[in-house]
């Protein structure tokens, strides 16, 4: 399953998408903000595009779990961009507190200046958001399983 990974700000909006198998995200693109009709039209010629079965957007939970103005912007977005989706294709949530953080601090490690560099910061932040999910959803691998009459 293909699944495609947004982190909406007010400017861009961060895009990544999973690989076929649905465990690993990459980043693809940053999407203007505004206008968005424009944004919301790229958007859904991203997801069509890469035939995604589902857009996970990131959520802006505050540290106590509640939600505050910035999160009802998020659902704002993604109940406009879920007509234009292709029918099928779910939109789900994902908390991303500490989402653009934790890009900027991978992108550093990397050896890339983040200042200078936000459109990429949206995309690994886009990515680290849809890598949370895909963790959240991926079955436990526990490792080789040993019959009860093999030794140790």
């Amino acid at each position: 399953m293909i699944a495609l990974g947004l982190d909406h700000g007010e400017a861009r909006i961060g895009v990544a998408a999973s690989d076929a198998l649905g465990m690993l995200a990459h980043p693809v693109e940053t999407v203007p903000a505004q206008p968005p009709p424009a944004a919301l039209r790229r958007l859904a010629e991203i997801a069509a595009q890469r035939r995604v079965a589902c857009v996970v957007i990131g959520l802006p939970i505050r540290e106590d779990g509640t939600e505050g103005a910035a999160a009802e912007k998020v659902r704002k977005f993604a109940a406009a961009l879920a007509p234009l989706l292709a029918p099928g294709v779910s939109v789900e949530f994902q908390d991303e507190y500490g989402s653009t953080k934790a890009a900027a601090e991978h992108l550093r490690a990397a050896g890339r200046r983040t200042h200078r560099h936000r459109p990429v910061i949206d995309q690994a932040a886009a990515a680290v958001i849809l890598q949370d999910w895909l963790d959240a959803r991926a079955p436990m691998d526990v490792g080789p399983q040993m019959d009860e009459d093999e030794p140790e």
